[in-house]
């Protein structure tokens, strides 16, 4: 989330658990993080223990990549720098 994005802007209303343990993510939400059906996302825990996180598997692997790019980079910027 931006500087300039409100809270507003990020929430898509709330969803109820279905008997099976589903809920139907608004449409509104599924259309701006361009998510269809078939589509695998990753449910992962919140570091504070209150609350869950979705990630499109894609996505956090584009995520991951940036990462350990920039990680490759530093290091490299380390090694150089004790040379």
């Amino acid at each position: 989330m931006s500087d300039t994005t409100s809270l507003d802007e990020q929430f898509y209303g709330s969803v109820t658990v279905g008997e099976r343990g589903q809920i139907v993510i608004p449409a509104e939400a599924r259309k701006k993080y361009n998510i269809h059906p078939g589509d695998k996302i990753l449910v992962i825990g919140h570091p504070t223990g209150n609350g869950l996180i979705l990630f499109k598997i894609d996505e956090l692997r584009r995520i991951s990549s940036f990462l350990m790019s920039g990680l490759e980079k530093i290091e490299s910027q380390m090694t150089d720098e004790k040379d």
